[in-house]
């Protein structure tokens, strides 16, 4: 255990951005699985009223990633690769417009 007043602060600090970090990182992952079981629920049977469901459930998933980047949990990479696979989940269902 540290002695030194500001070795002590650090460990709290350290323990702080620990839980923190956890959080984020936790919520993160729930997020992008609720969009996933959104999606595939979709795919199996589309309706506009899931297609809603999985649009709503990945502005969420988006919105958390990208307050993670922000706030140094994750990379931007890391985040970036997150929304595109997130992205890509939903465009294999998606029927190409003829035009």
């Amino acid at each position: 255990m540290a002695n030194i007043k500001s070795a002590i602060k650090r460990v709290q600090i350290a323990e702080r951005n620990r839980l923190r970090n956890k959080a984020y990182k936790s919520a993160v992952k729930t997020l992008m699985k609720n969009y996933l079981q959104a999606v595939s629920e979709y795919g199996t049977n589309p309706t506009p009223e899931k297609l809603a469901e999985v649009q709503q459930r990945q502005a969420a998933a988006y919105s958390k990633i990208d307050k993670a980047v922000k706030r140094g949990v994750l990379h931007a990479n890391n985040g970036a690769r997150k929304k595109s696979r997130l992205a890509r989940a939903l465009k294999q269902y998606e029927t190409p417009v003829a035009s």
